[in-house]
């Protein structure tokens, strides 16, 4: 198994407000989590790093203790999830200059050839299979839900002014409610977790293949893309190749 990450300040931003975690050979879990922080100058930095070491910190505490069935991990994925996004939401409460930020987070843990997911906001989870793309998570975006209720066309979606609107974060209510499923994983199969700075710029067929055309650099040549299309946004990009 072959892991790759990468986060990127992008062309526009002063800060790079997206952090992740991707599991040493050592740690015994492969584990692997994504954030894109939002919220005023250093608040998404903060939410961000706050949300990936706290649900890093609760998985790598509890799964040695918990029944190995696909229920009790999703369980572990979604408490996770509830649990930075309390550590989150407190912290905002500290001052007011943070009091406005939030972040998405999209986990993934890998057991017995499979890929469990927890996700909440906007970044994005892809698998590649025999060749074929598939985008595993829904966004949790005001566009998202236009586009499912057909009021717009996924093309428009890239363009939409409010584009960058999310239904559903981590830190912005004292409640939430993640998105958790599992997938296979099997021999050859790619994971790619991103935030947005990548899919703004570059579409889904392109990142497709971006990563099939440069097996060496694949993450790399992802965010060299996106900036040459603008890098208007943070651009992080972790790969799992299941070699």
């Amino acid at each position: 198994m072959r892991i790759l990450g990468k986060s990127d300040i992008g062309k526009a931003r002063e800060m790079n407000q997206d952090s992740f975690y991707v599991s040493d050979k050592n740690d015994g879990i492969k584990l692997f989590i994504l954030a894109d922080g939002m919220g005023g100058y250093k608040g998404g930095e903060i939410a961000s790093n706050l949300a990936v070491m706290s649900a890093k910190n609760y998985i790598c505490n509890n799964f040695p203790n918990i029944l190995k069935e696909k229920e009790e991990i999703l369980k572990l994925l979604s408490d996770a999830i509830e649990y930075a996004n309390f550590v989150v939401y407190e912290k905002s409460k500290e001052s007011a200059e943070i009091s406005d930020m939030g972040t998405t987070l999209d986990i993934c843990l890998i057991y017995n050839n499979k890929v469990f997911i927890g996700h909440i906001g906007d970044s994005r989870i892809y698998r590649i299979r025999k060749n074929i793309i598939r985008k595993l998570t829904n966004d949790h975006s005001y566009v998202a839900k236009l586009v499912k209720e057909g009021k717009i066309t996924k093309e428009e979606a890239y363009t939409h002014p409010r584009k960058n609107m999310l239904l559903k974060a981590v830190g912005c209510n004292s409640l939430v409610e993640p998105d958790v499923m599992y997938k296979g994983f099997i021999k050859d199969d790619i994971l790619l977790m991103c935030s947005d700075g990548l899919t703004n710029m570059v579409r889904d067929e392109d990142i497709y293949k971006i990563i099939l055309d440069n097996p060496e650099r694949p993450v790399d040549m992802l965010i060299q893309n996106a900036n040459n299309a603008g890098g208007t946004d943070n651009i992080t990009a972790i790969i799992v190749d299941n070699t």
